[in-house]
């Protein structure tokens, strides 16, 4: 499995996976970038609804998202609250099967001094993990760089959104791709480039790859149903617009892109199975 990201429509994959195991539907391996690494967490822990129970929780509150936060420490998203209260204390991660399940899961970073691409194994779903799916998830100019393994890591979209061409080079054959983007939708230049290459300007490499991100990933989409016609990939898309604010306060709104996440995936479960068979 290939999971992009895209923030809170993130929920979207939420709803797809909580119907792929609820229908016994696994993976060798799986690959996540950011919500889709921070969401797809849980299709190796086995926690059917886990996402939308704790999103809609704690939407709304400023620990969780903010410019409170961001003001004060820098991290729209508190290291705190969100990456360690959360999932460690007030709705856990199952670490036990976390770590039992036979799925390889891998979280995508982007090295912001190298501009490189980063694919690290998530293995015991602990702390230290949750660490690499901040890493995953941490958005330029919108949170500070996160210190791992001797290196600054941002989001893993910057380097690689969708990581369809590194899913193949590890040798898997079928490969299910849950993007958070409707059919037809193609990435438009950055209009905040110029105040991310001031923001940013200490990183070369990454304001680089910022500007050219939506020449990346469209070319990326083109591959991807290129590969869905040849019948290589199995592809779930939205079926309509699922886009949200970076901070939405809503959980109603949360729960409406996860029911669409549902929905296409009981309506394409066929398709899927005979795909994997």
């Amino acid at each position: 499995m290939v999971l992009e990201g895209g923030g809170f429509r993130g929920l979207y994959t939420a709803g797809v996976l909580d119907v792929w195991m609820e229908h016994g539907v696994t993976a060798d391996g799986t690959v996540g970038v950011s919500a889709g690494a921070a969401f797809g967490y849980n299709f190796k822990s086995r926690q059917v609804g886990r996402v939308l129970r704790y999103n809609t929780a704690y939407a709304a509150d400023s620990r969780y998202a903010s410019l409170r936060n961001w003001l004060r420490t820098g991290d729209l998203y508190s290291r705190d609250f969100a990456y360690d209260e959360v999932p460690l204390v007030l709705d856990p991660v199952d670490t036990e099967t976390f770590c039992s399940w036979p799925m390889r899961f891998t979280a995508v970073a982007t090295d912001i001094n190298t501009g490189e691409a980063v694919y690290h194994d998530l293995e015991h779903g602990d702390a230290s993990d949750i660490e690499w799916i901040r890493a995953s998830a941490s958005i330029p100019v919108l949170s500070r760089p996160v210190k791992l393994d001797g290196r600054a890591l941002l989001d893993g979209g910057a380097a690689d959104s969708i990581p369809v061409a590194w899913m193949r080079d590890q040798g898997y054959q079928k490969i299910a791709v849950v993007l958070t983007q409707p059919r037809g939708y193609r990435k438009k230049p950055n209009r905040m480039m110029p105040i991310l290459r001031l923001w940013l300007h200490r990183y070369p490499h990454l304001v680089e790859l910022l500007a050219h991100r939506h020449e990346q990933y469209n070319a990326c989409l083109k591959m991807i149903e290129r590969l869905e016609r040849e019948g290589t990939v199995f592809v779930i898309r939205p079926s309509r617009d699922v886009s949200v604010p970076a901070i939405c306060k809503d959980p109603q709104k949360l729960k409406e892109i996860y029911e669409v996440g549902r929905a296409d995936a009981l309506g394409r479960l066929d398709e899927l199975q005979a795909f994997f068979a």
